[in-house]
């Protein structure tokens, strides 16, 4: 294995001295388990393991909790929490499935990330049992997609279903930091499209891709329940050094988040959805021309002249390539979700005919 690039090896002595310290201090950890998925092969398992002052408190409410099961204090928080955070780096880890146990340890930012094969799981929801040594035993929820499934959905998050105004740093800091959870507003039509959508293919998943970090998981999974999106697991990112550099690609992380889903669901047909206020469309477009047999479809949400003009200080939309793909692909441009549902039924009826 090549050297780590120094700022990771700064950072990594710092999180280790700074772990060290809470532990000499009684603190122990806790593990966030995150929403995972597979198939009826192999299964991913999401989570995290965080230093934690209380370790064996009752873990949290699971990611599929009806609303009625939420505090009020959730929509009271603030997002800077979610940030202040040490990772629990090299901890160990035991999933169970049944009577199985598969055994791991946390990667050097506190991330849960395991591959299970011969799980014997059938298609559909399953919670599966996560214990480590110094933290409270939780459970994380999988979706296991079904043998001949082949529609499934590839949500961004960021000014797709939710308004951020990212990538302008200040606003996006204070939207991310700053403001209340339950002032985060959901972008108009876009629950209500994906809800209807899956309703019309049972079974099929629905995978969110971003670049924002782990951090916000937490925060981002209560967002979904209030505005009445279907939950499904959320593939972020770290903010930060890696092992190649300061700061990781936005755009290489997507790009291997879709290639990764088409590897492990291959029957699956994607009908990938972001916006025009970054790079979604390249990143779409490139995917259809290189795997055109593993997309359906590609909608892009438009973002409005003020919305651009505080995402790339221009009104006018500069990142198009979706409406260039080289091959026969539906390719939708809409404001809101209702918009969005009636040209993707269209074109999508279209195109079956």
């Amino acid at each position: 294995m090549p050297r780590p690039h120094a700022a990771a090896i700064i950072e990594d002595a710092w999180h280790r001295q700074l772990a060290g310290a809470m532990r000499r201090r009684g603190w122990g950890t806790r593990v966030l388990a995150f929403t995972g998925y597979g198939s009826t092969e192999r299964v991913r398992v999401l989570g995290r393991v965080l230093m934690t002052r209380r370790p064996y408190a009752p873990a949290a409410a699971d990611a599929r909790a009806t609303w009625l099961e939420l505090r009020t204090a959730d929509s009271e928080r603030r997002g800077w929490r979610a940030f202040f955070t040490t990772p629990a780096g090299g901890e160990p880890v035991t999933v169970r499935i049944g009577e199985r146990e598969y055994r791991t340890r946390s990667d050097r930012s506190g991330l849960l990330d395991l591959t299970i094969t011969g799980h014997g799981l059938e298609p559909g929801w399953h919670d599966l049992q996560i214990v480590s040594p110094r933290a409270a035993d939780t459970t994380a929820a999988v979706f296991v997609v079904g043998q001949g499934q082949t529609f499934g959905i590839v949500s961004d998050i960021d000014d797709t279903i939710i308004t951020t105004t990212m990538p302008r740093p200040m606003i996006a800091a204070y939207n991310t930091f700053f403001r209340h959870e339950g002032t985060r507003r959901p972008v108009p039509g876009m629950a209500t499209m994906y809800r209807e959508l899956l309703a019309e293919h049972p079974g099929a998943p629905i995978v969110y891709v971003s670049t924002g970090a782990w951090n916000a998981v937490p925060s981002l999974t209560r967002f979904l329940r209030r505005s009445g999106y279907p939950l499904g697991p959320m593939l972020m990112t770290d903010w930060g050094p890696t092992n190649t550099g300061w700061f990781r690609s936005g755009r290489d992380h997507k790009r291997a988040c879709l290639h990764r889903l088409a590897r492990e669901l291959p029957d699956v047909r994607w009908l990938l959805i972001g916006d025009d206020g970054q790079h979604d469309p390249s990143i779409y477009g490139e995917f259809a021309e290189q795997l055109p047999e593993r997309v359906r479809a590609i909608g892009i949400r438009t973002l409005s002249a003020t919305e651009q003009l505080l995402s790339h200080f221009t009104p006018i939309a500069t990142d198009d390539y979706a409406q260039h793909v080289g091959v026969e692909l539906p390719v939708c441009h809409a404001s809101d979700g209702y918009t969005m549902l009636e040209q993707l039924r269209e074109s999508l009826g279209a195109t079956r005919a």
